[in-house]
């Protein structure tokens, strides 16, 4: 007897199944097959924790960017410009020995004194990280203003100086903050980088102003003041 293939239609049971099939994923046809292999498949698809393993290194790895980008700026800056008279520094009187030695105390009293925040901008000079009390004092800046077009215009210059990633004056802010900055600028007041300046504040306390006590420049001013006091 001959064999004959089957050439009829497919049997209804696995029809259903293909013909339901067209409308449905990849993923769900997946899981549709195998067993427990496809709903294994289709889990882990869905899992949140893809990278879940490091986390702290997508952290370290924009610290390092930072890094880089800071690293970047150095090699642009000279050597030789790097205690050169600072431009545009705050007007102010010859600061006490008392005053000196008040800025020891706490980060606060350094930068409350005009004098304390030339001084200490000298030494972030130095660091390569003068822009953080650059935008700090903008800040400030833009606080004393009411005129609308005024703080419009102040706020786009300090956003365009500080906040774009194109400025080689660029703030290390993070995403929330500056999430936040994007929205204030769409209708920019005094109060739109309060946010921000509050973290760069804080990178300078606990950062910068450890190492400006140890610092040359500090010493010396205490030392100075010290020598004249003796001889006087």
């Amino acid at each position: 007897m001959t064999d004959v293939l089957y050439t009829g239609p497919i049997p209804a049971e696995r029809g259903g199944e293909l013909a339901m099939g067209g409308g449905r994923s990849e993923t769900s046809a997946l899981s549709g097959t195998g067993g427990g292999r496809g709903m294994t498949t289709t889990q882990n698809s869905q899992r949140p924790n893809a990278c879940c393993f490091c986390w702290c290194c997508c952290c370290s790895c924009s610290w390092n960017e930072e890094e880089r980008r800071r690293r970047r700026r150095r090699k642009r800056i000279s050597q030789d410009t790097k205690m050169e008279t600072i431009p545009n520094c705050e007007a102010c009187t010859k600061p006490s020995m008392e005053e000196i030695r008040l800025w020891s105390q706490s980060f606060d009293k350094l930068m409350r004194n005009p004098a304390g925040r030339n001084v200490f901008r000298e030494f972030l000079r130095t660091e390569y990280s003068e822009e953080n009390m650059l935008f700090w004092l903008a800040c400030e800046d833009l606080k004393q203003e009411i005129n609308k077009s005024t703080v419009e215009e102040k706020a786009r210059s300090i956003y365009e100086d500080y906040i774009s990633i194109l400025s080689p004056k660029e703030v290390s802010l993070d995403a929330r903050v500056r999430e936040v900055i994007n929205r204030k600028m769409q209708d920019p007041t005094p109060q739109t980088f309060e946010d921000a300046q509050l973290q760069i504040y804080t990178l300078m306390h606990r950062d910068s102003y450890p190492r400006f006590l140890s610092s040359n420049i500090y010493k010396s001013l205490v030392h100075g003041g010290s020598r004249t006091s003796s001889e006087s």
